[in-house]
């Protein structure tokens, strides 16, 4: 997103002139305050790595007409020599009160970044998260006239400040090449939002804008998008959870037809404009190069879905499309998952809680087959995706790109979970497959058998709470001993509180095959609580053959003390960092 500035300042810095320069400055009759300036400027460059300098534009007219004319006084230039070498020897030993002065100022630039735990940066200040005061940004304030190059500025997630943000929004004038602004979680007053909406008209250059998480936002928006002028060079335009209303939905519409270089809208969890999306929708249409839409849990009605469906036609850039959790959006697919046939470049698809019915499902079948560049595919928390959709799950064959694909909570019946399980053995991509909460999984894992085995590429595979049993296990602890899981980095088994401890063991034994594994959670439900079997043993043993693991879930298993204690010094005997999560057993 960064671009570095096509003109940047020369780098001076230095009182020591040359001769013949000096000579110029003194024909010219040159004033030392000018000099001053760019010493300045060149002082400030010099403290951070963010430019390089560029050699300054010389007058060759003008220097050869003072070459003849030097050339032909000898005396004059015998005694201009003397001169010029008195002064150079002067001003390099007595730096001048601006010099000084600049030093101070980079000095507290450089010791206000460092309180903050940053490095200096001339061009990027990233204080996301720091724990900012109002105090903090008094200071902040006080630099930013210093930093003329500033790209990047971020104070996201400082909840302490909301209300002090003003003074920063009537500097952001000094920094003109200002391409990113995160005000994440600021907690922004009605005043704030006022100022910045002011300030957006004296950056030309801004790309990225994100309000996210800041309830003030919403109702007045419209001060804020009148910032936006003709010809906005703004990519990125994030309001997530803003309160934004109808009258906000309406504003955001005017405006977009002056962002034709959008690519990344999102506005989720915003629930009031479900209803109002007519206007945005129809702005959308200026925006040919937008690749990512989110629209989650936005209030999206039957209706709505039905206008969000006629833009798509206008997006064929479109990489990304989040319509989740609207759960009053069922039955508006019907008609629009037909348009979904024009997104030819769509990789990501995510309509988990969308309540979508059996007419829905009727019109994705016809259209999944048709999008052959998508790598995610979420249809999670849709009760009737399996009951259903044999037809539907057996398309996906037809998406040989297909990375993740996310169904947990689909109430998976066997046709449904059959038809999966044959189109699965046709997607050679497959890094992420989550079925968890499908309980038809549990004593039928040996579907999944061919598909466990041709998945070379598969690194997480999340099973919580599919009722799972002892003959699953050893299912998965015969292909795991066998290579096939080679690249798996997470396994989630959470949540199968039937399997035996004879099942425990025999997965714990060849658990250590799995050498690339990060994550591993055995955590039982949480209203039950278990006494652990002798295959603890076996997982301690495991361990210590498992060099990439960080994270290992084993919540409400009731560990012996001795285990217990062997649980805690384990990091410090082996020098590994595992956290444990076993709380809440006793």
């Amino acid at each position: 997103m960064e671009k570095e500035s096509e003109q940047e300042k020369p780098e001076g810095g230095s009182s020591r002139k040359s001769p013949f320069s000096l000579f110029m400055n003194q024909l010219q009759g040159k004033k030392s305050s000018e000099k001053e300036g760019k010493s300045q400027s060149s002082l400030v460059s010099r403290l951070f790595k963010g430019s390089k300098p560029n050699p300054p534009k010389t007058d060759l007219k003008k220097e050869a007409s003072e070459l003849e004319t030097t050339d032909s006084q000898p005396d004059n230039e015998m005694e201009t020599e003397a001169g010029i070498k008195t002064q150079t020897e002067t001003s390099s030993k007595t730096p001048t009160t601006s010099e000084t002065d600049l030093g101070s100022n980079t000095a507290k630039i450089e010791q206000f970044l460092q309180k903050m735990g940053k490095k200096p940066n001339s061009r990027s200040i990233d204080l996301n998260n720091c724990g900012l005061t109002s105090t903090d940004i008094a200071e902040l304030v006080a630099l930013l006239p210093l930093l003329p190059d500033l790209e990047e500025l971020d104070v996201s997630w400082n909840d302490l400040i909301g209300g002090a943000l003003r003074p920063i929004m009537l500097q952001i004038h000094h920094i003109s090449k200002l391409k990113i602004l995160r005000l994440n979680n600021c907690r922004l007053t009605t005043d704030d939002v006022l100022a910045l909406g002011e300030a957006l008209k004296t950056t030309p250059d801004l790309e990225e804008l994100n309000l996210s998480w800041n309830s003030n936002v919403g109702g007045n928006l419209r001060q804020i998008m009148q910032g936006m002028q003709e010809g906005s060079k703004v990519q990125i335009l994030k309001f997530m959870d803003c309160d934004l209303t109808a009258e906000d939905a309406a504003s955001i519409g005017q405006v977009l037809p002056l962002m034709q270089n959008l690519e990344v809208f999102d506005l989720s969890i915003n629930r009031n404009i479900g209803c109002s999306l007519a206007s945005i929708m129809q702005g959308l249409k200026n925006t040919p190069n937008l690749k990512v839409l989110k629209l989650h849990t936005c209030g999206l009605t039957r209706d709505s879905i039905q206008i969000v469906g006629a833009a798509f036609g206008y997006l064929p850039e479109l990489r990304k499309l989040d319509l989740s959790g609207n759960k009053e959006a069922g039955g508006g697919f019907k008609d629009a998952a037909a348009h979904l046939a024009h997104l030819k470049q769509l990789q990501a698809l995510d309509l988990h809680q969308c309540s979508l019915s059996e007419e829905d499902i009727a019109s994705l079948t016809q259209v999944i087959p048709l999008l052959s560049s998508l790598q995610e595919l979420d249809l999670s928390a849709n009760k009737n995706v399996g009951g259903s959709s044999e037809n539907l799950l057996s398309r996906l064959r037809f998406l040989p790109e297909l990375a993740t694909l996310v169904m947990h909570g689909c109430a998976l019946g066997k046709d449904a979970f059959t038809a999966l399980a044959e189109a699965s053995m046709y997607l050679p991509a497959l890094k992420i497959l989550d079925l968890s909460w499908n309980k038809y999984v549990g004593g039928n894992l040996n579907l999944l058998l061919e598909t466990l085995k041709l998945s070379a590429a598969l690194q997480v595979l999340r099973l919580r709470s599919c009722s799972l049993v002892t003959e699953d296990m050893a299912l998965l602890a015969s292909v795991i001993q066998t290579g096939y899981l080679s690249k798996l980095q997470q396994l989630d088994l959470s949540y199968n509180d039937n399997i035996s401890d004879e099942g425990w063991a025999t997965f714990c034994q060849n658990v250590p095959f799995l050498k690339e594994l990060t994550l591993l959670d055995i955590s039982l439900r949480p209203a039950n609580f278990r006494e652990c079997g002798p295959w603890f043993g076996h997982l301690l043993n495991s361990l210590t053959k498992l060099p990439m693991l960080s994270e290992l879930g084993i919540r409400r298993w009731r560990i012996p003390v001795p285990q217990e204690e062997d649980l805690e010094y384990f990091n410090r005997n082996h020098k590994r960092s595992i956290h444990f999560d076993y709380g809440g057993f006793q």
